[in-house]
């Protein structure tokens, strides 16, 4: 039986694959195809170079980096910073429409995703919805990525709330580890329905303000 949550005190979203689809095989299988794609993700570090990124590594200058050592995949790499807003979507409209409903409820809704600082303003002028947490903690500012623990504390520090009274969803089963391991509530994002659940669960939506 579900139990409600007790005192939480602010909603936390990561972004990648909870807000906005993160799925950088489907793109390229659809610009280069299948076989392409799987040879140049064989072959190339593709989530060291998003990590690296992720981590505060400067987005254009280290794709062309990566593009001038590897000139064989230079141009899928270049696909990447040329075209991450194709790469970086769609939305995922019900995790948008419960973003909406905290918001509307005044609930404090804070942003904490592993994400390039410079390639995440792209992404807000695509999503606008992206610019209207109260708080956003963004890895590549913060040059420290999930599931370091440093980044969980920092985040505690700067919106000073006992850790738990944070609801935190994320795809990464580690990084929800991590955030427990500190004494968060956890959501394991797998689908929006689940996590809607969660949150009617807590008692920060109605079943209707959820769907």
């Amino acid at each position: 039986m579900t139990q409600s949550l007790p005192c939480v005190r602010a909603v936390i979203f990561d972004i990648g694959n909870v807000l906005i689809a993160w799925n950088p095989e489907a793109y390229y299988d659809r610009i280069v195809g299948r076989d392409r794609r799987i040879a140049f993700f064989d072959q190339i570090a593709f989530f060291d170079l998003m990590n690296q990124m992720d981590a505060g590594a400067p987005f254009a200058e280290t794709i062309e980096d990566w593009a001038l050592a590897n000139p064989e995949w230079g141009a899928e790499l270049r696909m990447l910073r040329d075209n991450w807003c194709d790469v970086a979507q769609p939305a995922i409209d019900h995790s948008v429409r419960l973003l909406a409903a905290l918001r509307a409820r005044e609930t404090p809704v804070f942003a904490l995703t592993n994400f390039g600082s410079q390639n995440f303003p792209l992404s807000v002028a695509q999503f606008p919805f992206l610019g209207t947490f109260d708080r956003t903690y963004v890895s590549g500012d913060m040059g420290l990525i999930k599931p370091d623990p440093a980044i969980y504390a920092a985040v505690e520090a700067d919106c000073g709330l006992p850790p738990q009274s944070l609801l935190f969803a994320d795809d990464r089963a580690e990084n929800i580890a991590a955030a427990r391991a500190r004494g968060w509530q956890g959501h394991l994002f797998e689908h929006p329905q689940g996590w809607a659940d969660r949150l009617v669960a807590a008692g920060l939506l109605s079943a209707e303000e959820a769907q």
